[in-house]
């Protein structure tokens, strides 16, 4: 059996609205969130994944409930996330995620292509 894969996210928020991506390889719209590097922590890899894939540098705000589910290969994966609020930088399309909406956590819900990120969604927001 294979170990369980590590991951860690943010929910982005401004001005009350959250920061919801679409990654092209899977076509689906979530939170973004990556793999731990070796030794890295979860609050750190949180912080470089959403930077890596939004181009925003974020200030790390309470951790939210984590997620745990198979992922395409059916490895066991824990992601934990966290909210956080952008200090500074601008979208750019990378090769991982080609679009960013900023949404009224109504419309980030009926976007979002997995019920885990609508469950993470209303930890946030309380809908």
């Amino acid at each position: 059996m294979s170990a369980e894969v590590l991951a860690a996210g943010g929910i982005v928020i401004r001005d009350g609205k959250v920061a919801v991506v679409h990654r092209p390889k899977y076509d689906d719209w979530s939170f973004p969130k990556g793999k731990l590097d070796p030794g890295e922590s979860f609050e750190r890899a949180a912080v470089r994944e959403v930077e890596e894939e939004t181009r925003l540098r974020c200030r790390l705000g309470r951790e939210l409930p984590s997620t745990r589910y198979r992922d395409a290969k059916g490895r066991s994966k824990l992601v934990r996330y966290w909210e956080m609020a952008p200090l500074e930088g601008d979208f750019e399309q990378t090769p991982e995620v080609d679009e960013l909406r900023w949404l009224d956590p109504t419309d980030a819900a009926d976007l979002l292509s997995y019920e885990r990120d609508r469950q993470l969604l209303r930890a946030v927001h309380r809908m």
